[in-house]
């Protein structure tokens, strides 16, 4: 595959040319680190690097330096050619042929001494995959690139959340906190949609950011990119005149992804918040808030989680200030790394509850997420019974409103008509007949659902 630099890559195509990119944010390739030229540039030690290489020979057997390339993520010239040379001059590896031309072709495969030191690199870390990128190379990327953050217009955000009823007043405010990229406090009553807020604010917010697999710091390695949560955009420009693939150049280290966008609930400790280190595996993962940096981090049903909620946020109150977080080594070493991502934090509780003043004063935007009134809730009935295929009838929902809410000072909820209409099919199919807003089958689903509290 042909590669060409990047100034190349941000050429407009040609008239009647399909343009190559399907990026939201085109210029985020500005922001692409250059591949390494030589093991100066990768920021890495020799002996890391193979390591890295033997543990790959241990478990794969025979490979070529193009396999080992591949593996690495690293260029050959200058780079793992100096790694296969070591390994070659210290006969830890033994070269078995070829298939085509070049020292990147050849096969080469571990000797017993090769063997020894591969066991003793596997009793280090068992980490086998892409070389990380050292912590330096990584804290100015992503600093970098949260400044490239697109600007999000109310067009944009009413496109986001036009499969929802929301009033105006939220979508005006929650337009300045998408744009600061800072953090977010959504409160209310629940069943009025907040975590679909938030999954509506992660998918507008779009663009791409860069992910790398994994990151180094002090010789231990940290694994980042997470194929749950992290989602790679593969850019391709068209074909040169030989007709091969072009791409453009950049370090393979890093993947060009969408922007990430991570939800925890109550799985959310003080433990996850920090590095979890695995004693048998003897690497490290990254904790929630750094594979969501560049992206949304959002804290769902915040204050139902097992530690209790003051203790996790004054674990952030220096990271949501200063947008900077410390992580500890299991060595006691402590470093710095970004705290770059939209935080939000979505609860049913009263916020004035759960926090202090000092800490609310740190959450920029509080937007409280109320109950639907009557219009919104026929607006939301309707919708739901188109989705589902079932007539709507407004007396239908009149009849709720004047018989069942409001004798019974039920609040309404959001949540309410999609709840009912499930109750309301599984009824008619019960009774074998097909499902509408019947009387009958209204009151059956209400008797089973809704209850005064």
């Amino acid at each position: 595959m042909a590669r060409v630099p990047v100034h190349e890559a941000l050429k407009t195509p040609a008239e009647g040319t399909p343009n190559p990119f399907k990026l939201e944010n085109p210029g985020i390739l500005e922001l692409a680190p250059p591949a390494p030229r030589n093991l100066e540039d990768t920021g890495l030690k020799l002996g890391l690097l193979t390591d890295l290489a033997l543990k790959f020979f241990y478990y794969h057997g025979e490979a070529s330096g193009a396999e080992v390339t591949e593996q690495l993520r690293l260029p050959w010239s200058g780079v793992v050619e100096l790694v296969i040379d070591h390994l070659t001059t210290e006969k830890l590896v033994d070269l078995r042929g070829g298939k085509g031309f070049g020292r990147v072709s050849v096969d080469f495969q571990l000797t017993d001494k090769g063997r020894e030191y591969a066991r003793d690199a596997l009793l280090r870390t068992t980490y086998i995959g892409a070389a990380p990128v050292p912590i330096d190379q990584y804290n100015t990327l992503i600093s970098q690139q949260t400044r490239e953050l697109p600007t999000v217009t109310r067009k944009q955000l009413e496109l986001a959340l036009s499969h929802l009823v929301v009033p105006n007043g939220i979508v005006d405010k929650l337009g300045p906190a998408v744009n600061s990229g800072r953090s977010l406090f959504l409160h209310g009553p629940p069943g009025n949609g907040k975590t679909s807020l938030a999954e509506a604010i992660s998918a507008m917010f779009g663009g791409e950011a860069y992910v790398p697999h994994a990151i180094e710091i002090d010789g231990q390695i940290i694994k980042v990119f997470d194929t749950l949560l992290h989602h790679p955009v593969e850019l391709e420009l068209g074909r040169d005149a030989h007709g091969r693939r072009t791409t453009f150049e950049m370090d393979q280290r890093w993947r060009l992804c969408r922007r990430p966008s991570v939800m925890v609930g109550g799985e959310l400790t003080l433990e996850t918040l920090d590095l979890i280190y695995s004693d048998s595996a003897r690497f490290y993962e990254a904790p929630f808030q750094v594979k969501a940096n560049g992206g949304m981090l959002l804290i769902d049903d915040f204050g139902r989680q097992k530690v209790h909620p003051t203790d996790l946020l004054n674990r952030w109150i220096v990271p949501l200030e200063k947008r900077v977080d410390f992580l500890t080594l299991h060595t006691g070493k402590k470093f710095e790394i970004p705290f770059d991502q939209l935080i939000v934090f979505s609860t049913n509780l009263d916020p004035r509850e759960l926090v202090d003043e000092a800490f609310l004063r740190r959450i920029k935007y509080k937007i409280e997420v109320g109950d639907p009134d009557e219009a919104q809730y026929r607006a939301i009935f309707k919708r739901v019974c188109e989705a589902s295929g079932v007539p709507y009838v407004d007396q239908a929902v009149s009849y709720l409103l004047e018989h069942i809410y409001r004798p019974r000072g039920l609040a309404l909820r959001s949540c309410h008509p999609r709840d009912l209409l499930h109750l309301v099919k599984d009824a008619a199919r019960y009774r074998g007949q097909p499902p509408a807003l019947s009387r009958e089958l209204l009151e059956l689903a209400v008797e089973v659902f809704l209850v005064d509290v």
